[in-house]
């Protein structure tokens, strides 16, 4: 009876001590995840990273901590991690390979926080897509068409294209080409259009506009018309600019219109 339960104080004493210290290595290392985590959080948010980017970078970090605090802890009693890894990285190799997809949609989505070549409220074309980002998540972009279509966008295709972003820069230029007949006065009209321009106060100085002979066509002579705005005047711009360039073409009696694809044709009316 004495030799059992001198094995059984020898086991407690063994065991007992493997236990306690797997216990220790696992609180310690917790709170060396959290502490770690908490200056990682800092250090981006120092940085003016993305929120979304934040979260994911933290909460990845401290998984992947605890990870390794649990392999010691596991390792401190006895048990063989080495099995126990390999079959951890079977496993995940088959879950990648099951979700490739979702997984370059994810590794895209980090690299669009990152290196944001876009962000929330930017008018963007990309994938097909014309828009407006409402919101950048890890694994899709969502945009809204000015028809006020909602579009979610794979992040992989976002990042496996060209994107074009409208309101990246301060400053945009309107590109517009205005016909006249070959009889007209070109002089006059460049004048007039000179004068829509410089009336309206939506058109930025620098760098000044351009209007100038940009094609003899077959029926018309053709001016190209490039005033520079604001991203955000753009398209009121483009729509008064046109109108107005009508209005005092007639009111010059340089030309009248007349209908003719591709350009905004005007015919003397002498």
């Amino acid at each position: 009876m004495s030799t059992w339960v001198d094995k059984l104080k020898e086991l407690s004493v063994v065991y007992g001590v493997q236990i306690l210290g797997a216990i220790l290595i696992f609180l310690v290392g917790r709170w060396v995840a959290r502490v770690l985590k908490g200056v990682v959080r800092r250090l981006m948010e120092k940085a003016k990273s993305d929120p979304a980017l934040v979260t994911f970078v933290e909460s990845l970090t401290y998984v992947a901590l605890m990870a390794f605090v649990i392999i010691a802890a596991l390792s401190r009693l006895g048990v063989q991690t080495t099995s126990f890894i390999a079959v951890l990285g079977a496993a995940g190799l088959a879950v990648g390979l099951a979700l490739q997809g979702s997984l370059a949609n994810f590794a895209a989505g980090v690299l669009l926080l990152i290196f944001r070549p876009f962000k929330s409220g930017d008018l963007i074309e990309a994938a097909g897509v014309l828009g407006t980002v409402t919101t950048i998540g890890i694994f899709t972009t969502t945009v809204l068409t000015p028809d006020n279509k909602r579009v979610i966008i794979p992040n992989a295709k976002l990042t496996g294209d060209n994107i074009t972003n409208y309101t990246a820069e301060s400053k945009r230029r309107v590109d517009l080409v205005i016909g006249v007949s070959y009889d007209a006065d070109l002089k006059k009209a460049k004048e007039v259009l000179s004068d829509v321009l410089a009336s309206d106060e939506r058109i930025l100085a620098d760098p000044p506009p351009t209007v100038g002979v940009v094609e003899l066509a077959d029926s018309s002579v053709n001016f190209v018309v490039r005033p520079w705005t604001h991203p955000d005047n753009y398209w009121d711009l483009y729509f008064d600019t046109m109108q107005r360039i009508k209005e005092q073409l007639d009111a010059a009696g340089v030309g009248i219109p007349f209908p003719q694809t591709d350009v905004h044709l005007y015919q003397n009316s002498s």
